[in-house]
């Protein structure tokens, strides 16, 4: 049995590869006619055809999570549904293949799928994104979140902060920082800016620093003070990565750190639940790989006539591309509903895999 698993983990990871390669070239191609038309934008002077290649080559990694699921899909069922087509897998039934064995390779294939899917999405795509914009922004300029910047928000005692953020270059230099005081009543007492700034371990480095407090003068008068440093040392707890996970998409940052921004975000008391349902998307989302080679099994107990394997096979890929489309839909719909974020993360997931089992206990115990 040992050589019947190997002999199935080979011929699906060999269909998974193709698969997984033939969409990454189509995404190459994709993405490097856009980045041709910001070349044609910007000048090839100011960003060269070299640099453009570089970026698009650097964001495949990204692309490689988000297609692992359905190319897990697609391999698994080209494979499966040959093997039915050829009549090598009713050989290995009559060898011995029983159904429990046949669902248990598939899973403990699909179990190192979700290792890999979990590790691409979690340490390989994130590394590559951040140098990917670290080229883009040599020529292109900071990083930044709509037309204001990004927004965070810190008590500090009785105090509440607003802190702005116009920008934030691939090295991790914020540009452009505002800083609103607010003190117990709601009342504004210090407003602070500053040109560019780095975080530090308790506190951020600001640079050019322009501080405007607001001072009690007997009665209800107030009374201005202004000052200027070039350097200013401003105690925070906010991270360089909560800084980047406002300015960067959700989807886009590791596990680990949209959790920390999440707890930053409940803590100050701001609305997560955006960022709660992605958190519980990116931790089922690896997940999908066993849903998806669960989809693709009963495809091996299907009889085929000669030349009819590829409309099983595209109806396969519908399949996968349905599920994918409900995750999104059950993502806005959770996030305007105010649903559970974990449920609503995995209710897909739970869906297709009930639809599968159904199948595959229908084609194997009742035909």
């Amino acid at each position: 049995m040992k050589t019947v698993r190997r002999w199935i983990f080979r011929e699906v990871l060999v269909g998974v590869g193709f698969a997984t390669l033939a969409f990454i070239a189509l995404f190459f191609f994709f993405d490097m006619v856009d980045e041709m038309r910001r070349v044609a934008r910007l000048g090839a002077q100011v960003y060269p055809v070299s640099h453009a290649l570089l970026y698009v080559a650097m964001r495949q990694a990204q692309h490689v999570y988000e297609l692992l699921p359905i190319t897990v899909l697609i391999g698994t069922i080209f494979v499966m549904a040959r093997l039915a087509q050829s009549s090598e897998f009713t050989i290995l039934r009559t060898s011995g293949l029983g159904p429990g064995r046949a669902l248990g390779t598939l899973l403990l294939l699909g179990l190192g799928f979700t290792v890999l899917t979990f590790v691409v999405g979690d340490y390989v795509a994130p590394a590559t994104e951040r140098a990917a914009q670290l080229v883009q922004s040599s020529s292109s300029g900071p990083l930044s979140s709509g037309a204001t910047g990004a927004w965070l928000k810190e008590r500090q005692g009785e105090h509440s902060l607003a802190v702005n953020v116009r920008s934030i270059t691939a090295e991790g230099h914020m540009r452009g920082i505002q800083v609103f005081e607010f003190d117990g009543q709601g009342r504004l007492a210090q407003t602070l800016k500053a040109a560019e700034g780095d975080v530090a371990s308790d506190h951020w480095q600001l640079k050019q620093v322009t501080r405007t407090t607001l001072v009690p003068a007997g009665g209800d008068q107030l009374r201005v003070q202004r000052s200027q440093d070039a350097q200013w040392d401003w105690p925070s707890r906010i991270s360089a990565g909560m800084v980047a996970a406002a300015v960067v998409k959700p989807d886009k940052m590791a596990t680990i750190e949209l959790y920390g921004f999440i707890r930053h975000l409940q803590a100050n008391g701001q609305a997560a639940q955006r960022y709660e349902i992605e958190f519980w998307r990116k931790v089922f989302y690896p997940l999908s790989c066993l849903v998806m080679v669960v989809l693709a099994l009963p495809f091996a107990y299907l009889h085929f006539r000669s030349g009819g394997i590829a409309g099983y096979v595209f109806g396969g890929v519908m399949a996968g591309i349905s599920f994918f489309l409900l995750n999104n839909v059950f993502g806005f719909a959770g996030n305007l509903q105010n649903w559970s974020p974990w449920l609503t993360a995995a209710a897909p997931g739970l869906i297709y895999t009930a639809l599968s089992l159904a199948a595959f206990g229908w084609l194997v115990l009742r035909r």
